[in-house]
């Protein structure tokens, strides 16, 4: 920031195992996002690594990493990110499409999943913050990714809708055998994980 250097993670080292659901959970300014997006491919670390499958995920190009995280890695975000001019399936179509195919029909049993299977056609300024959001979820599931990052899910949405979304959201990856990675402020939701990681001033506790 201008001459100010600040320092968001300091030393963390972590692993993540297949097929768990972990939660990141701390105050804001922690480190929270900051981790995920690291982890996820989107905030290159100045220094350290960060490893996917065994490979180095920040050591090829940025273009097999844009592959990488297309066809290995959904995202979830608080601000759903749905394109308004697009119908909820076209919204969940659009990893696949970027990735050079189309599957209409994964999309459709996407949405289908989600609760959605008669909102097809619906724009997002039609559909409910919580509809909004399984939208989200199923465009995260349409390119049978590894691993789901999902970053405050549940932020923006009342306490009764944001629980059935944790619930859909643990029971499809664990049904569907995905690693989960939640960050939440929400202690109370950040216990309902194999695992519970804290983050305080960038360290993990």
């Amino acid at each position: 920031m201008g001459s100010r250097r600040i320092e968001v993670l300091r030393g963390i080292s972590m692993d993540i195992a297949h097929n768990e659901t972990v939660f990141l959970s701390g105050a804001s300014g922690a480190g929270k996002t900051t981790l995920l997006y690291t982890l996820a491919g989107l905030e290159h670390p100045e220094s350290g690594t960060v490893k996917f499958e065994g490979c180095e995920l920040y050591g090829g190009r940025s273009s097999a990493q844009a592959r990488l995280r297309n066809e290995k890695m959904g995202f979830v975000f608080q601000g759903y990110f749905l394109l308004p001019e697009l119908t909820a399936l076209e919204n969940v179509l659009l990893p696949a499409m970027i990735g050079g195919y189309r599957t209409t029909g994964e999309a459709e049993a996407s949405l289908a999943a989600v609760g959605l299977g008669d909102r097809l056609h619906h724009l997002p300024a039609e559909l409910s913050g919580g509809e909004q959001q399984r939208v989200a979820i199923a465009r995260a599931l349409t390119n049978n990714p590894d691993i789901i990052f999902a970053d405050e899910p549940t932020g923006n949405l009342d306490s009764r809708t944001g629980d059935a979304i944790m619930d859909l959201l643990l029971n499809l990856a664990r049904n569907r055998n995905k690693t989960l990675l939640v960050v939440t402020h929400d202690a109370r939701l950040a216990t309902r994980g194999d695992r519970q990681l804290h983050i305080v001033d960038g360290v993990l506790q």
